[in-house]
């Protein structure tokens, strides 16, 4: 057995899941499902939401699309039937026109150079064509394909489907759900209820389960079952020092726990009980180790320059530690410190700079534009999401744990 095999970051964990603390939702996701109620999951990224889902749930039942780059509901229902691999109807071509024949010379060439003459005669054709789009009518066909069937559609990040396509799509999920088509929507918290708002009829046809960080005690038993399973014999402390560094993320704490393995040179069960050393300086080598998995560098770089200024010099503030920062990597200072969270409201966020600063701190304007920027900068550089400032609720949530576990571990 393989320290990669029990302890798995980057895909289900067979020996080390676990679900004590979860067995009231995993109750109620089947109490719901049975009762053809749409489920809507709300927690942070990396939290185990779609675990618990293949676990609960099973590969064989789930249809799992996302709701990235979503600009209207056919486009969500095209990625639903390429996975069950309903074929849609093809595009119609109609052609009109007649046939004739002609025969004749044709005399001439480039002048100057060549002279020519030829013959010319067959069939020709003078048609038009067009191309016309069959109407599908998506709705019906999504009721008739999983209605019944027991399979489940697993919308992940129902929160980046577009503002604009919400509605629509709300107004078919219910419509499907009435007729036996099977709902799971996930979401970060305070999008978790987009669909509803989106369509007030869904309330009474949907059911919230809330995933939260998970806690040190949840954490912890990852590390236990795991290290029972390789036969090692860790010290307490030391997996206590690990799930602090989690920032109460499942898979986090799996990256951390196999990272200790590589570390102390185990890579397989041992075939008799070990003991290794564990103290601070093995903590510091296993976090420097995991946050090198990804490297953010580059990125945190430019989101503590911030935009380029013009012509007007940022304010700087005197951290008590001596240091002199502006308002960006004063605010990537905030991130870092502890406890690690990876969804932090406005009212946090201003009390960890506060905590940071010697005298003044940057104004309230002055931070949430700064968030903002940040966030646009981060998004660039990565190409993809990885944080998000929500003006409408004052709320930085960072969409990858591995880059809040950088900015604690990656040099800021």
């Amino acid at each position: 057995m393989k320290a990669s095999e029990v302890f798995t970051p980057g895909k289900f964990p067979e020996f080390t899941y676990i679900e004590d603390h979860l067995v009231k939702h995993a109750q109620m996701l089947h109490d719901s499902l049975d009762a053809s109620l749409a489920v809507t999951l709300s927690g942070p990224s990396k939290s185990g939401k779609t675990v618990f889902i293949e676990k609960n749930i099973g590969k064989d039942r789930l249809i799992p699309v996302s709701g990235a780059g979503i600009n209207s509901p056919n486009e969500l229902w095209d990625r639903v039937f390429a996975i069950v691999g309903t074929p849609l109807p093809a595009k119609l071509t109609e052609t009109s026109g007649f046939q004739g024949s002609a025969a004749g010379k044709v005399s001439g060439g480039i002048p100057g150079i060549i002279n020519a003459e030829a013959n010319t005669g067959g069939t020709w054709n003078n048609s038009t064509a067009t191309q016309t789009d069959t109407a599908i009518d998506y709705l019906s066909l999504l009721i008739k394909e999983l209605a019944g069937t027991g399979l489940v559609v697993f919308i992940d990040d129902f929160h980046y489907v577009k503002p604009e396509a919400r509605e629509e799509i709300s107004n078919q999920i219910k419509d499907a759900t009435t007729k036996g088509v099977l709902f799971v929507l996930a979401a970060v918290p305070y999008h978790a209820d987009d669909a509803v708002r989106a369509n007030s009829d869904l309330r009474g046809r949907t059911v919230r389960l809330d995933f939260n960080y998970w806690k040190e005690p949840e954490l912890l038993k990852i590390a236990t079952t795991g290290f029972e399973a390789l036969n090692i014999d860790m010290h307490v402390a030391f997996i206590k020092a690990l799930a602090a560094e989690a920032a109460g993320s499942p898979q986090l704490m799996q990256a951390l726990c196999l990272n200790s393995c590589y570390e102390m040179g185990i890579r397989e069960r041992a075939a008799k009980t070990a003991t290794p050393q564990a103290d601070l300086l093995l903590v510091n080598q296993v976090c420097t180790r995991t946050a090198q998995i990804v490297d953010y560098t580059s990125t945190l770089n430019l989101m503590k320059d911030g935009p380029k200024t013009r012509g007007t010099e940022r304010n700087s503030h005197v951290l008590k530690t001596g240091e002199v920062f502006d308002v960006y990597p004063l605010i990537v200072k905030a991130i870092a410190v502890t406890p690690p969270e990876l969804t932090i409201r406005y009212a946090n966020l201003q009390q960890r700079i506060t905590s940071l600063c010697a005298n003044d701190t940057p104004s309230g304007s002055s931070v949430t534009g700064a968030c903002g920027h940040m966030c646009s900068i981060a998004n660039a550089s990565e190409g993809r999401n990885v944080l998000e400032w929500d003006a409408a609720h004052d709320v930085l949530d960072i969409l990858d744990p591995y880059l809040l576990f950088f900015i604690r571990w990656g040099g800021v």
